[in-house]
């Protein structure tokens, strides 16, 4: 039987992660050179004059959204403090809002979300919000067509499989194809569709500073993995000739430039000549002086959300006009030990908001500094929400959460989607306080999505199922 070139590919990828090159292969984008993809119709892409990056901050584990907004109005709250128990906090430290649509009860978040870097109280992501720069999307989750609860009960309508397990769910919420084997992320096909945006791009317009990743999976573009201090080299290897680092990497060099009959060396030679090639041009082009002077976090999260920053900064240099970044931090699975247990507004599930608050806030501020707030967008993504009840002083996985949009582009100031009743039998739960998703994953892609330039006519290349959904609906307005 003929080799296809898909199955050569997934072959050649198969073994070079066998013989140790993965740290290689996350910095290529010489898979859409190799091969042309099978599918793509960039209707929507084209020259363009202006600059866009969007960003996809995943908070792993499955974050408790339920405790990122908080039912404020007397009444509301009193169910809340019932329903959450030892997780409920206390109400006079709570953050309060004035959006701009209201169902009737009023809201506040979660205390750590007025922090900043500078240790400015009430700003962080609550001062940017105030300004206009931050909204929530509510209630949104997996779903493969529009859920009531009495079409859960009854299984009339078919539901995203493996509901409540990590993985499955972070794959569905990366693809956005909760119903199809996984093949590429949305991110991926996002990148795709648009790279004719970029002329002559150096790099890849997929970046991922957290490792590989579901979402910038695409057929043409492949991630680049880049950390927190720069790209990843590899191991013994110099750019400086006189040292015997230097001259090992000359010696690399020509062996993989060496013609190779057999073509799966032709294709692992080049594979791995461009990932070094891609290393070396992205730390020249770092090795500048960064257009911002504010202080980032040093946590995790904080020094790749940097690094974003550095790479927006240098896109003119490397031929992009449109980018996506992949970022990633860990610890919100938290069964047990949210909360403290004489003050809840503190705790573990408060460190990781109020990181979020800081990194967040100061990559804002230096998009700011650059003059690209309106051109950067960063949204987040999260395995699940949590369920209402509690289990201690901890909480299970759940379904329906809420989720941040910032940049100078977001109508901010607001809550978008429809927020649960928030009531543990009530017509949003499933049991336990897991709410049935509002807003689909594919709904909140695609208005993210059309900001970046993807037409209406072009949607379906790169959320195929959009087409079940309503995403131009007014109450997701949030850009």
């Amino acid at each position: 039987m003929p080799l296809s070139r898909r199955s050569f590919l997934s072959g050649c990828c198969s073994a070079v992660t066998v013989t140790g090159m993965l740290s290689a292969l996350a910095q290529l984008r010489v898979i859409g050179a190799l091969a042309q993809p099978d599918t793509i119709v960039p209707g929507s892409a084209g020259a363009a004059s202006d600059y866009k990056a969007l960003i996809c901050l995943f908070l792993l584990g499955g974050n408790d959204a339920n405790n990122m907004i908080i039912p404020y109005d007397k009444a509301s709250f009193a169910t809340y403090q019932s329903s959450r128990g030892a997780l409920a906090l206390p109400y006079d430290k709570l953050l309060p809002i004035t959006t701009k649509r209201t169902d009737g009860r009023s809201w506040a978040l979660h205390p750590s979300f007025g922090m900043d870097q500078a240790g400015n109280v009430d700003q962080g992501l609550k001062g940017l919000f105030d300004q206009g720069k931050v909204a929530f999307l509510t209630n949104t989750g997996t779903l493969l067509y529009p859920t009531t609860k009495q079409q859960y009960s009854a299984k009339s309508v078919p539901l995203p499989p493996q509901l409540f397990s990590h993985n499955d769910q972070q794959v569905e919420w990366q693809s956005s194809l909760a119903d199809k084997p996984f093949q590429t992320g949305w991110g991926g096909r996002l990148a795709d569709l648009t790279n004719a945006f970029n002329t002559n791009p150096a790099v890849s317009m997929s970046i991922s500073l957290n490792g590989r990743n579901s979402f910038q999976v695409g057929k043409a573009i492949n991630q680049l993995n880049v950390g927190t201090a720069g790209p990843v080299a590899l191991s013994g290897s110099s750019t400086d000739p006189k040292t015997l680092a230097g001259q090992r990497t000359s010696a690399f060099n020509d062996i993989m430039s060496q013609g190779n009959s057999n073509l799966f060396e032709t294709a692992f030679a080049g594979l791995t000549r461009d990932a070094v090639a891609d290393g070396a041009l992205l730390a020249q082009v770092l090795a500048t002086p960064a257009p911002f002077t504010n202080a980032f976090p040093t946590s995790s999260l904080g020094q790749q959300l940097k690094m974003i920053a550095r790479l927006i900064a240098v896109a003119p240099q490397l031929g992009l006009k449109r980018q996506i970044f992949f970022a990633r931090v860990g610890g919100f699975d938290l069964h047990d030990n949210q909360v403290d247990s004489v003050d809840t507004s503190i705790g573990a599930h408060a460190n990781l908001i109020a990181d979020l608050s800081r990194s967040m806030s100061a990559l804002y501020d230096a998009t700011t500094q650059m003059g690209l707030a309106n051109s950067v967008t960063t949204f987040t993504a999260s395995d699940f929400g949590r369920t209402y009840n509690t289990n201690g002083r901890g909480s299970d996985h759940g379904w329906g959460s809420h989720h941040l949009i910032m940049g100078g582009a977001v109508n901010g100031g607001d809550l978008y989607g429809l927020m649960p009743s928030m009531v543990i039998g009530g017509p949003d739960d499933t049991g336990r306080g897991r709410w049935i998703p509002s807003t689909s994953v594919d709904e909140y892609s695609a208005r993210l999505a059309s900001w970046f330039g993807v037409s209406a006519t072009d949607m379906t290349t790169v959320l195929p199922n959009i087409g079940r959904f309503n995403y131009l609906r007014t109450e997701l307005g949030f850009l």
